[in-house]
């Protein structure tokens, strides 16, 4: 038996969809208000007999920041994808990125050593490495960022890596995926659909960009890697690097669309000015930080060269992918 958490999350409803549609009987966690008519619904997406495959699945309700929650969810189980997380910029949800983000990474990793499970799958982030100069790629052999002076979600995900790599130091059942920005279908109030339609809708777009990959082929490349006992790796996950200008302008702004302002650092680091005064009328405005501003105007490539080469995978490009999931978000 598979357990998957963040089973209704952008990338865990397709990796459990995938899964089920290869035979696998698997157990997904849920909170108990999870909306679960949204998620089946979203997976006629990606599969024309969705309901089936939707009624395989086994839905536990799981307290994931109880480890006795955790391991009752456990029995019978061999293999855990943990692709549980927030992802959030905003200062105001530092505590809670924390928490869902380490303390609950911590405590699944904790209750499938207890529970000796098989196989651990973590769905980290290409957002822990630094850049690098000259323009080169990004491998998994580069530096990894700091814990400070990074945005909230960087640091989050970073600081549960360390957890999961130390671990996988002792244990050799353990591999760490590193997606960019994922493009999917599901929930549109997540924070990456939601900066996906700001991109693909709003008025403006920034001076940086980011490495990005449809939710399909994380899916399916995480569960190749477990299906190849890729043990004690980390796997960067991209299908190409794309300025956010790139994203903006990739689907058909054209005669009688707008033109997205391009905002660079220079005028962000203006705006941050007023906007920490005005932030009190206008609460998005506390988003102008000093480190999502870097974040915004700053281009980090990755190489997937590694993924190509090792499992010869050929990735869906980005503009199919903008396209194909676009036309269902928005």
């Amino acid at each position: 038996m598979v357990f998957v958490t963040g089973a209704t999350g952008l990338l865990g409803r397709v990796i459990v969809l995938e899964l089920v549609k290869q035979g696998k009987t698997v157990r997904a966690s849920k909170r108990e208000q999870s909306n679960l008519n949204e998620v089946k619904e979203s997976l006629r997406y990606y599969s024309s007999d969705h309901e089936f495959f939707f009624n395989k699945i086994e839905w536990v309700n799981v307290n994931l920041g109880c480890k006795e929650s955790i391991i009752k969810a456990l029995v019978g189980v061999e293999e855990v994808y943990h692709c549980a997380a927030k992802v959030s910029y905003d200062p105001l949800e530092k505590e809670e990125i924390f928490y869902l983000n380490i303390n609950i990474t911590a405590n699944i990793l904790k209750a499938s050593q207890s529970c000796k499970i098989k196989k651990f799958l973590y769905v980290s982030s290409s957002v822990i490495f630094q850049d690098v100069e000259n323009n080169r790629f990004i491998t998994e052999d580069s530096k990894l960022i700091s814990d400070v002076d990074n945005t909230i979600y960087a640091i989050s995900k970073l600081k549960a890596d360390r957890t999961v790599y130390n671990a996988m130091k002792s244990a050799h059942n353990i591999i760490i995926i590193h997606p960019g920005m994922i493009i999917g279908s599901g929930n549109r109030n997540t924070g990456s659909l939601q900066f996906l339609k700001l991109l693909t809708t709003g008025y403006f777009t920034f001076s940086g960009g980011t490495a990005c990959v449809d939710v399909r082929d994380v899916a399916k490349i995480a569960i190749l890697l477990m299906e190849n006992n890729r043990f004690g790796e980390r796997f960067l996950i991209a299908s190409d690097n794309k300025t956010y200008k790139d994203i903006s302008t990739m689907l058909g702004r054209g005669p009688g669309k707008n033109i997205p302002i391009l905002l660079n650092r220079s005028i962000l680091t203006i705006a941050r000015i007023p906007a920490l005064f005005l932030r009190y009328f206008f609460p998005r405005l506390r988003l102008l930080t000093k480190e999502n501003i870097r974040f915004l105007t700053s281009f980090p490539k990755i190489s997937n060269r590694k993924i190509v080469n090792e499992l010869n995978y050929h990735f869906i490009p980005i503009e199919e992918s903008l396209i194909f999931h676009t036309n269902h978000l928005f």
